[in-house]
This record gives structure tokens, C-alpha cells and sequence, in this order.
């Protein structure tokens, strides 16, 4: 049996999994402007080159494909189910239960206690530091 941290890390992981953050990374990478060129930031080492456009050729379109339909097909009748010949069961035979009898219960005898009284708490008025002060008259 899985225990509650196994099955909520189960959750998580799963609401992990079928999110989608495509959207928000395309709007984000729609609306942000491009990074300036900058100068290396470590002493030493050269400036990282900037990456060359790339053009992509257009997607040919796709030819429309029809269906051919499918020809209205008569099904042959339904052959009949052959009956059950009736069969005649012969009697159950009597069970015969031995008849028991059972020892009388012994009465037990539960002794009468009596508890001493609760003695009585004082009462004493001492301030609680997690209560609000009482108001100032």
C-alpha cells in the first residue's frame, strides 16, 4: 500500500507531466526583444559570436485524400439457438444435522469498585502569555 508521501509526490509528478508550457515559452519568446551584443563578461575571453539566421523553406501543402464509402452490406439471419433438453434432477438428499447440547455458562461475578473523589483543583489567576491583556479602565 502506498503511503500519503509516495502518493502525493504520484500527484505532483503526474500535474508536473501533463502541464503544458509551450504557450507561455512561445508568448514569451514572441514578446521579448532580442538580447544586445555584449562585450565578454570574463577578462580573457573572447565575445561570444552571434548566431547566423537560418531561413526555413516553406511546408509543401498537403493533398486533400477522399475516402472511398463503404458499399450498404446485408447481414444473413441469425441461425437459432438450439434448445436445452429437460433433464429431470433427482431428489436432494436429507442432511441430518446431530443434534448438540452445550454446557451451561458459569455466571461470573464482577466485584462493585468504588473510585475515590477527584480532588478539587484551585483556582489561581495566573496571566497566560498567548492571551491578549485585558483593556486598561
Amino acid at each position: 500500500m502506498a503511503s500519503t508521501a509516495s502518493c502525493f509526490a504520484m500527484i505532483m509528478a503526474c500535474a508536473v507531466l501533463s502541464s503544458s508550457t509551450c504557450n507561455g515559452a512561445r508568448n514569451l519568446a514572441n514578446t521579448t526583444p532580442p538580447a544586445a551584443p555584449t562585450t565578454a563578461a570574463v577578462p580573457g575571453l573572447p565575445a561570444v559570436p552571434p548566431m547566423p539566421s537560418v531561413t526555413v523553406p516553406t511546408m509543401p501543402t498537403v493533398p486533400v485524400v477522399t475516402v472511398p464509402t463503404l458499399p450498404q452490406v446485408t447481414l444473413p439471419p441469425m441461425p437459432a439457438v438450439p434448445s436445452v433438453p429437460k433433464v429431470t434432477m433427482p431428489p436432494m438428499p436429507a442432511i441430518v444435522v446431530p443434534k448438540v447440547t452445550m454446557a451451561p455458562m458459569p455466571t461470573i461475578a464482577v466485584p462493585k469498585v468504588t473510585m475515590p473523589q477527584i480532588p478539587a483543583i484551585p483556582s489561581i489567576n495566573v496571566p497566560l502569555p498567548f492571551l491578549a491583556p485585558p483593556p486598561s479602565a
